[in-house]
């Protein structure tokens, strides 16, 4: 049986109760916020493997304003701050049918993004995102949730395996001008 949003935001509470997380679905006037949780924790994880050109070229392209606000409003997908107490402690964003990156199987749901500000790591909370989104993934009758990792991205596969994540396959990613390899990686529910 698939949970009622009302159960899902009961188990979600009781999942964050004793870090005081909670898990609120962003509207476009929280564009700027987005935008900026973005660009900081991708900088954060990646600013180490490629020059600040190919950085800040794909950091213009990949959170401008008017390709947030598309995203945005796009109903496959869906963006949800984590707060701690009452400070956003990160994002996540998923996405369904044609509003995937890749696969836009019917049956999955994508997990596009997983960004915990770098001051809130260690704490659980990329967890309690991750459970949030397998959580909306079986509300909505998804078969299996997928996602794309950098193949270099040693600490985030670990954190994807743990959550029972299996490699499936590969997709090319574009960061500036360069080409990288991502692994695909499905959870079937």
């Amino acid at each position: 049986m698939v949970p009622s949003l009302v159960q899902l935001c009961g188990s979600l509470r009781s999942m964050g109760e004793d870090m005081n997380l909670t898990i609120e679905k962003c509207a476009e006037i929280d564009v700027d916020s987005v935008i900026k949780i973005g660009v900081e924790t991708y900088f954060d994880a990646f600013r180490d493997y490629c020059t600040r050109a190919v950085m800040d070229s794909y950091l213009r392209e990949a959170f401008s304003k008017d390709k947030i606000l598309s995203e945005m409003q796009n109903t496959k997908s869906e963006f949800h701050f984590c707060y701690l107490q009452d400070e956003i402690a990160g994002y996540i964003k998923t996405n369904t049918e044609d509003a995937q990156t890749d696969l836009r199987d019917y049956e999955g749901l994508e997990i596009e993004r997983i960004y915990v500000r770098s001051t809130y790591r260690g704490r659980g909370i990329g967890s309690y995102l991750m459970r949030f989104a397998i959580q909306r993934a079986e509300e909505q009758g998804k078969k299996y949730v997928w996602l794309g990792v950098w193949e270099k991205n040693q600490r985030a596969i670990a954190f994807y395996q743990h959550h029972g994540f299996k490699a499936y396959g590969t997709h090319p990613f574009r960061m500036g001008n360069e080409i990288q390899v991502d692994f695909v990686m499905k959870k079937h529910l």
